[in-house]
């Protein structure tokens, strides 16, 4: 089997690039919509009231890539969590941000899209972990009020709803403070006539103000793709038993008895649940299933919706994950699925989720596929460095903006006229006095060169050494006495020149001025003693963070460690503990012998590490 059959069947491995097919920004202008109708179509009247007939934001030319232009960056895969089924296609794990990873997804590639995204209710409310993508990326949707906060949501659900297949529907979570607003902006993009359901769900936690009656209740929109997407009823999940309720016959068959004395005959499965739903409780302190993110819904909430709106065979996103709880469910139902969010910890925290719910119950029931956890906007320079060279040059001229068309020896591509020139994957290894003169020779030889006098060349590379600087210089020193002259432009890869497409699309938003930034890993030190029989003590207060400004705000550790790692239950610590982020730890093996351990530490900024050692517990 060639290597490019074993990739399309096997997916994605670690360390892999992830090249999306590229949008041009003509697909959004208004005469390019008719081509694509059944994907664009808005409703122009609520009920038989006239109304706006676009959404807040929508501008008729380019849509909503006016506010916020289009980035297409690679995906990076850090990671593949295998199951032993490399046969099957992985499901995938994004991190960044979820408007931009969706528009790097396939039209009509999806069943079912339950999001629970930030409430109106505070910035800091939603700032869960404070990494510091959460507080640009919510610095300034709540600047604007209600209008910025629906305009940045809008955004991102007209992108679902081109992810939905005509089948498919929505499933929005959210609170008193937006719910009617969001109701009319969804109206505008997925149409009235595909409004399905007003989803009361009602639970007894949370304060009693004296003011105001008590707030015990969220509302879930549902929408379909079209007027009668999937849906199915007959799963127990959708039910409500009858049991203790009604009497049952000589035959077990449940009955009521009518005024007139004859039995009328239940439905076996119970009562269909209706859209005020009083059965299921939010998550308490005490919930098994708690993991502690603050905002964590329970999974039989999501287990009501995945079964009644995604077939077997189905898949299910999520593109605000949170903690992980609609990837955890639609994985146990044997669902595929795609989520997405902007926190690191958030996506390590569901990673993990993922990978002991199948070491402990689902992978023993069925195939379960891998998963990838996925970086779009943020990358790992250590894994870039450990690429093979052709994939770092193609990640690089992606992420720089630069085609492959049209290549000629000793050019790596083309950044519109001007050719391109990639360095080593190594850092180490910086660009030489030879490496300048080979581009420059190769650039005389192209026909550009010889015939429309294009003299400028640009080189991406992480260093330049002194003797390569020199030799640029000596030939952009040509151009006063030598028709022979080469100007070239010597662009660090982790330098703010290197990203200015892309931070040029966009001045207003925080978000736009740190998309393609490099991060390092820190440097993971653990230092441990025993302090009972089988009961030791671990410290990685030593750890040294690299990139600069940033500080550690999520630790996890696995004392079980066998090359897969899975954070355990009760240790894995971030800035939502008392005291912050806790360094020492005390853990009692359950038996003696050589136990291999492992911790990883996450900064703010992205960069995570990871240490591991073998010792024998005594």
């Amino acid at each position: 089997m060639s290597k490019k059959e074993n990739e399309l069947l096997t997916g994605p491995a670690k360390g892999d690039f992830i090249f999306p097919p590229v949008m041009d920004d003509y697909d959004e202008r208004e005469d390019a919509l008719p081509a694509q109708e059944e994907f664009w179509g808005t409703t122009t009247r609520f009920g038989s009231v006239p109304v706006e007939k676009e959404p807040l934001g929508w501008d008729r030319r380019k849509g909503f890539r006016k506010l916020f232009p289009q980035v297409m960056l690679p995906f990076q895969v850090v990671e593949r969590v295998s199951f032993g089924h490399p046969e099957l296609e992985p499901n995938r794990l994004f991190w960044g941000d979820n408007l931009h990873v969706m528009r790097q997804l396939p039209s009509e590639s999806i069943d079912l899209i339950y999001i629970d995204p930030p409430f109106f209710s505070g910035r800091n409310y939603n700032v869960i972990f404070g990494d510091q993508n959460e507080l640009r990326s919510f610095s300034d949707i709540w600047e604007g009020g209600m209008p910025g906060y629906l305009i940045w949501l809008n955004a991102r659900l007209y992108e679902m709803k081109r992810l939905l297949k005509k089948t498919g529907s929505i499933y929005v979570h959210c609170d008193w403070h937006a719910s009617h607003y969001i109701k009319v902006e969804m109206d505008k993009i997925f149409g009235y006539e595909n409004f399905l359901n007003e989803i009361v769900w009602k639970y007894d936690i949370g304060s009693a103000p004296k003011t105001t009656f008590p707030k015990k209740h969220d509302v879930i929109l549902r929408y379909g793709r079209s007027p009668k997407p999937y849906f199915f009823t007959e799963d127990p999940a959708l039910r409500l038993p009858y049991e203790g309720v009604y009497p049952r016959d000589a035959q077990g068959h449940i009955y009521q008895l009518g005024s007139d004395g004859k039995r009328r005959y239940k439905d076996p499965l119970g009562k269909m649940v209706t859209d005020t739903w009083i059965d299921i409780q939010a998550i308490n302190i005490a919930a098994k299933e708690r993991i502690g993110y603050p905002t964590q819904k329970p999974e039989r909430l999501l287990e009501r919706i995945v079964v009644s709106s995604c077939p077997l065979d189905g898949c299910v996103g999520d593109f605000f994950a949170g903690g992980g709880t609609t990837a955890a469910v639609a994985q146990r139902l044997g669902r595929r699925w795609i989520a997405c969010d902007q926190s690191r910890v958030a996506v390590a925290i569901t990673a993990d989720r993922l990978t002991r719910q199948v070491e402990e119950q689902t992978g023993k029931l069925f195939p379960v596929p891998d998963f990838t956890v996925e970086h779009w906007g943020v990358y790992e320079a250590r894994r870039l460095a450990d690429a093979p060279a052709d994939q770092f040059r193609a990640f690089v001229l992606r992420a720089f903006g630069a085609v492959t068309d049209g290549l000629e020896p000793g050019i790596h591509g083309y950044k519109g006229a001007l050719p391109v020139w990639v360095g080593e994957p190594n850092p180490k290894k910086a660009v030489t006095a030879a490496d300048v003169q080979a581009f420059a020779n190769a650039m005389r030889k192209t026909l550009r060169y010889k015939q429309d006098n294009l003299r400028d060349g640009i080189m991406l590379a992480w260093a330049f050494r002194p003797d390569a600087v020199e030799a640029a210089d000596r030939l952009r020193r040509l151009e006063q006495t030598d028709l022979n002259f080469i100007r070239l432009d010597m662009i660090r890869i982790d330098s703010p020149r290197f990203r200015e497409h892309v931070t040029a699309l966009s001045t207003d938003h925080a978000d736009y001025k740190n998309f393609l930034t490099f991060v390092q890993p820190p440097h993971v030190e653990v230092g441990y003693k025993r302090i009972a029989p089988r009961k030791y003590k671990f410290d990685m207060s030593e750890t040294v963070v690299l990139n600069a400004g940033a500080k550690i705000i999520n630790v996890q550790w696995d004392f079980d460690y066998n090359g897969q790692f899975s954070g355990m239950s009760g240790y894995s610590f971030g800035p939502s503990h008392k005291k912050g982020v806790v360094t020492q730890v005390e853990y009692e093996f359950p038996e003696v012998g050589k136990k291999r351990i492992a911790c990883k530490v996450r900064d703010d900024m992205g960069g995570e590490g990871l240490w591991s050692d073998e010792i024998e517990v005594s």
